[in-house]
């Protein structure tokens, strides 16, 4: 996948950071949906570090709640995008998954 930092598995459902897979955005959104729900994510996260910094521990709360709201809409959380009746493993260590073998070839 151009432009990631991070390996992403060969069937795009996962990116790899430090040895745990992270669900991807699901790919049939449309890119406006996307950037859209990008920019409330982004905002969000900006919300939470604010909160934080202030010491408000309700704003923090709703801000993690828009965090989650974003990430839902993005299909990062909640149901999986694909339609193949494959588990998730989203936030597995990739050691304990079906992508064991291929992350370990990677770090060879």
């Amino acid at each position: 996948m151009p432009g990631l930092k991070h390996p992403a598995t060969p069937d795009g459902r996962y990116f790899v950071v430090r040895g745990k897979l992270w669900r991807m955005s699901n790919p049939d959104l449309a890119p406006d949906d996307k950037s859209r729900l990008l920019k409330q994510l982004m905002d969000a996260r900006r919300a939470v570090k604010a909160a934080k910094a202030t010491n408000e521990p309700e704003a923090e709360a709703a801000a993690h709640r828009l965090v989650d709201q974003a990430k839902h809409g993005l299909s990062e959380r909640g149901p999986v995008w694909w339609k193949d009746g494959a588990p998730d493993y989203n936030r597995h260590a990739v050691k304990n998954t079906p992508y064991a073998d291929w992350y370990a070839g990677l770090r060879r």
